[in-house]
């Protein structure tokens, strides 16, 4: 009789949420954080000023640009890059707590970061969140009343580039206007399903 394998918990992944801006991904992370499943969210630094309702060390750590570039100097950051003028940064320590403590580690991060800790961490999950079309994209930009017209024009330029990236990404979810709820289930089955692998990933950061 053929032996039953020991059925070992899955280790933790290192899930990867991008996609242009505006595309809903800080809304996204705030409806699975409202899932309560066994997730460690790392937050971003950045330089950008604070925006109405965010709150620091929970949104993001908002940092000043001279404490911003000293953690880079001493090399805290798994990846970092400025955007549209701001620099946005992911701090090791924030990856390292939740995969130590055997949590999936979720990340919020641009196309620009996804590469880089592609190179890092290539068994990590790579998940591209699109928007129903670039007119959908417009107008949710044009709803957060936080870019000007030039601005504006230049991130649907930015997104339409990287939404060309999207197959070098695991799996793609359309986060069409009033159907959060439905890119959050989504979001979360692909999760779930990378849990129960043959093979896991094994993620070990270089």
């Amino acid at each position: 009789m053929a032996q039953i394998p020991e059925a070992n918990p899955a280790p933790p992944l290192l899930v990867l949420l991008s996609g242009p801006s505006g595309v809903g991904k800080d809304a996204a992370i705030g409806e699975l954080k409202k899932l309560d499943r066994p997730w460690h969210f790392a937050i971003t630094a950045t330089t950008r000023p604070m925006r109405p309702g965010e709150q620091d060390g929970v949104d993001y750590v908002f940092l000043d640009v001279d404490t911003f570039h000293k953690m880079r100097e001493r090399d805290e950051f798994l990846e970092c890059a400025e955007v549209y003028g701001r620099w946005y940064g992911v701090p090791r320590s924030q990856v390292r707590y939740g995969l130590q403590s055997g949590k999936d580690v979720i990340l919020k991060i641009d196309v620009q970061g996804a590469a880089t800790v592609r190179r890092l961490a290539p068994e990590a999950l790579f998940i591209f969140i699109l928007p129903g079309s670039l007119d959908d994209l417009r107008a949710r930009l044009l709803d957060r009343m936080t870019e000007s017209s030039p601005d504006l024009e230049l991130r649907l330029q930015t997104a339409s580039q990287e939404m060309a990236q999207v197959r070098e990404f695991d799996y793609r979810v359309v986060n069409e206007h009033d159907q959060l709820e439905r890119s959050v289930s989504e979001i979360d089955a692909i999760i779930t399903a990378e849990k129960c692998r043959i093979d896991p990933r094994m993620v070990q950061l270089l």
